[in-house]
């Protein structure tokens, strides 16, 4: 299976104050609308090559959430994952086949402001929450443009999209064996970052990065607090640069990245910028 990212979500307890975080960082957003459940609703930031942001949270402040519930009322950001496919009905049985917990597909919709009713199909992979470590599937009913398009000026930004999604597990060594089992991914390349504080596995046809905390540390304090999920995420761009100001220099395993001013609780940025040959 072609991994293909189609978007990544950001948890909060309030989405006006993750629309103001992007914001102020730079970022164009706009309203998507309420889900189906009738208890989250969410925030998006397109990119020019379809994939996108998606900003979350519940619509009440003390409303139980059926999705990611921990990393919403406990701000936790980064916290799921998601790639697209055509055929979510052979995609999901294949992944059984190869011994993976599937669940699904079924359908799900959301009703943007202006109306427009937006449907797709979903499969969730693996325990826990949908996303958290394996990505969940997703295939559109309806037109894609209806679901995301390009925010504000993103349409002829250097920035392409989402590039990679760097996983915080527990395990470094279980985590390769969970990807080679659903997706065939071996032979990863081992690094580390000190940015993450985590040594590092990636590979050079999925976009993931698994990191594993070496020690105490924040990721640790992470992963005890929200389990296995994603920790940040790094979107790529062409060029010199993706014009964005007040950025910090680091790195995962051999690649460099720019950190942009939005932060884990903790302080610590979540959502880089590295160069793609995209």
């Amino acid at each position: 299976m072609d991994l293909r990212i189609d978007h990544v979500t950001v948890a909060g307890r309030d989405l006006d104050r993750l629309v103001d975080a992007f914001a102020a960082a730079g970022f164009p957003v706009e309203y998507g609308g309420r889900h189906s459940n009738g208890v989250t609703h969410m925030a998006i930031v397109g990119f020019r090559d379809g994939s996108y942001l998606e900003l979350i949270s519940t619509r009440r402040p003390d409303a139980d959430s059926p999705w990611w519930d921990g990393p919403i009322h406990g701000n936790g950001g980064p916290c799921a994952w998601a790639v697209d496919v055509a055929d979510v009905e052979a995609a999901s049985a294949d992944l059984r086949d190869r011994g993976v917990h599937v669940d699904g597909p079924s359908g799900y919709q959301r009703t943007r402001e202006d109306g427009a009713l937006v449907e797709w199909d979903l499969t969730y992979l693996g325990d826990g929450d949908p996303g958290a470590t394996l990505p969940f599937l997703i295939s559109d009913r309806t037109p894609r443009e209806r679901r995301v398009r390009p925010t504000g000026d993103l349409d002829s930004s250097p920035i392409v999209g989402v590039d990679t999604v760097v996983l915080g597990v527990a395990d470094l060594d279980a985590a390769v064996g969970t990807f080679e089992t659903a997706f065939d991914a071996d032979a990863p390349t081992l690094g580390e970052s000190a940015d993450l504080e985590a040594d590092v596995a990636t590979y050079p046809d999925l976009p993931i990065a698994l990191a594993e905390p070496r020690g105490e540390g924040w990721l640790a304090d992470r992963l005890a607090e929200f389990g296995p999920r994603p920790a940040a995420y790094l979107l790529g761009h062409e060029g010199d640069g993706p014009g964005f100001d007040d950025l910090e220099s680091g790195s995962v395993g051999d690649r460099p990245v720019e950190w942009a001013p939005v932060t884990h609780p903790a302080g610590r940025r979540y959502l880089g910028f590295v160069e793609t040959d995209s």
